[in-house]
């Protein structure tokens, strides 16, 4: 077998990285070291030239300046094969095995020389020798497509060490995991960097996870490096202090009470609506959310939330069931959405809740350029009122643009959902339907996004939140379901939820 599987950690650092393309310096002279052993969390806000620096270190790049020691010897890394070659690799966020194969058909195509025959009794009793001394437990003879998500990323992991690295790049490991897998895959991977076998540098931004499991920490703002220590010596408050500076976070407002005789004005019941692939159905027995809660709906990706949403849009038709809002059948046409009050944040909203060729202006009054003050329709549209209108909600919603006549697609990701919010979250609103609000966005405008669903609540909005953050489920529901397999399959009001029984039913272990 000419996987390597005895090799030691390696201490691995990065000098005075610099990445410029064009005019944009996406790195700028920045240091990281990792010694042999230890646990390395590199923490930043998206775009704060986390994946640029780790892709000079692991040559995807070659950086404007900077050098690169392996083990203290200065070394040329020209090509991701000469990272390999150092015993350097890289686990990344999204999953690169071939799902129609199996474990072990995985590992033994990954290596760099592969016989042109096979012969896969010396490969499997050369596999199960490996898996000897891997603290991973993992069945190689399942197709990879039939593996749960913690078992792929175990297997992306595993495949690293197969090929002999002694040095790994997490990138993200746990965004597609749940919180159960999370420590579990981190666990392990600790424990090897404890024990002398590897190192890692992952790249994070949440907290908790760079609290429990790494050794040090550095920090990256905008392509600087704005601090750097032991994990032990700092607390959440000041990583994210160097992680956003000093600009101001939005608080959450204080939860108003719930009225539990509060009107439903949301009721699903009995819906049944094709999944994507058209093979399988997802299954609303019975949902309803009242006026002035939030009801979060967590889920790893992939189990239906999506196509929910979609029937709750009108972009998805249903087979059966039904959708009430206030009492009235509703099929998210315009002039229902208008007249009941019903408001859509999607996911991804440059996509989903945009057109992007459109400019800022034109956007944001998509709900109103027809219509007067009084909510009465216009005989002609005028230009200088959608400016008028959408210039103040400009200002109120704070969203950065060049102009109101730039395109919308010329916004970052943060300033395209704030124009969405403003568009959605002014005038009334009695139900609001929102999806994965804060995906990749920084953290300032997360805590203002997550602030402002809260007041829509605290305003009587009945709120539906679909969310693969867990997280932020738990910081703004009152009442969480967990969807699996297309059917809502477990319920919790926010007092007594647990991280780890949401966990298992997000998992399917129940």
């Amino acid at each position: 077998m000419s996987a390597t599987t005895n090799s030691k950690a390696v201490g691995v650092e990065a000098i005075g990285m610099t990445m410029r393309f064009g005019a944009f310096t996406a790195l700028d002279d920045v240091s990281v070291k990792v010694p042999a052993g230890s646990f390395h969390a590199l923490l930043g806000e998206n775009g704060a030239g986390k994946s640029t620096l780790v892709k000079c270190m692991m040559g995807f790049y070659h950086p404007t300046s900077g050098d690169m020691l392996v083990d203290g010897r200065e070394v040329t890394i020209a090509s991701p094969k000469d990272a390999s070659a150092l015993g350097l690799g890289m686990v990344y966020q999204h999953f690169t095995l071939v799902p129609s194969l199996t474990g072990a058909e995985n590992l033994v195509i990954s290596r760099e020389k592969v016989p042109g025959v096979i012969d896969w009794r010396k490969e499997r009793s050369g596999l199960a020798q490996f898996m000897e001394r891997m603290p991973f437990k993992l069945p190689l003879d399942v197709k990879v497509a039939e593996l749960a998500a913690g078992e792929k990323q175990k297997l992306e992991i595993v495949k690293q060490l197969y090929l002999g690295r002694s040095f790994l790049v997490l990138d993200e490991p746990t965004s597609v995991l749940t919180p159960g897998e999370a420590q579990e895959v981190l666990g392990l991977v600790r424990a090897m960097t404890r024990a002398g076998d590897l190192t890692v540098l992952m790249i994070s931004h949440k907290f908790h996870e760079v609290t429990a499991f790494a050794d040090d920490v550095s920090v990256l703002r905008k392509g600087k490096l704005t601090g750097t220590g032991r994990v032990t010596d700092l607390d959440h408050k000041a990583m994210a202090a160097m992680m956003i500076g000093d600009q101001p976070i939005a608080a959450l407002d204080s939860r108003a009470e719930p009225k539990l005789d509060a009107e439903i004005v949301l009721k699903v019941k009995a819906l049944k609506a094709p999944d994507r692939t058209g093979l399988k159905s997802i299954r609303i027995e019975d949902l309803g959310v009242r006026s002035g809660e939030i009801v979060g709906i967590a889920g790893i990706s992939g189990n239906g939330q999506k196509e929910f949403l979609e029937v709750l849009a009108g972009q998805r038709p249903r087979d059966a069931g039904e959708v009430m809002v206030r009492g009235t059948t509703y099929a998210a046409t315009r002039a229902e959405a208008r007249a009941l009050n019903v408001r859509l944040i999607p996911e991804e909203p440059l996509k989903n809740a945009c057109a992007p060729k459109m400019t800022v202006a034109e956007n944001i009054s998509f709900r109103t350029f027809d219509i007067d003050g009084n909510g009465k329709p216009v005989n002609w549209i005028s230009a200088g009122a959608i400016r008028a209108f959408s210039a103040r909600l400009v200002e109120q919603f704070k969203v950065k643009t060049a102009s109101l006549s730039s395109p919308i697609a010329s916004l970052s990701g943060g300033n395209v959902q704030r124009a969405v919010l403003a568009r959605e979250l002014t005038g009334e609103v009695d139900l609001l339907i929102v999806s994965n609000p804060c995906f990749g966005l920084d953290f300032s405008a997360v805590a203002e996004i997550r602030a402002r669903i809260m007041k829509a609540r605290n305003a009587g909005a009945a709120v539906l939140l679909m969310s693969e953050d867990l997280d932020e489920l738990l910081e703004l529901s009152d009442r969480i379901f967990v969807m699996s397999d297309g059917a809502l399959v477990y319920e919790t009001p926010i007092a007594l939820a647990s991280v780890q029984t949401i966990g298992e039913h997000m998992a399917g272990h129940h």
